[in-house]
């Protein structure tokens, strides 16, 4: 799948300590791989149509869009 992420993902990552950023990095690159893979616990996002949620570790957590064949972190 095809990763873009909209202007808010990326400001908000630019605020996250660089720890932080290297994990979000690797999940980043599992989620292009295999959305279905154990260490993003990939959950939907309930009341929504396309929004689900991925782990980034035990406290940060990531959201993203599904549109066709892309994924648009929010």
């Amino acid at each position: 799948m095809k990763i873009f992420a909209y202007q808010s993902f990326r400001r908000f990552y630019q605020e996250l300590p660089t720890t932080i950023q290297k994990k979000v990095d690797k999940q980043i690159r599992l989620l292009a791989e295999n959305l279905r893979h154990p260490s993003l616990q990939v959950k939907k996002i309930q009341g929504t149509k396309n929004v689900w949620e991925a782990r980034i570790d035990l406290q940060y957590r990531m959201t993203f869009e599904i549109l066709g064949d892309s994924i648009y972190l929010r």
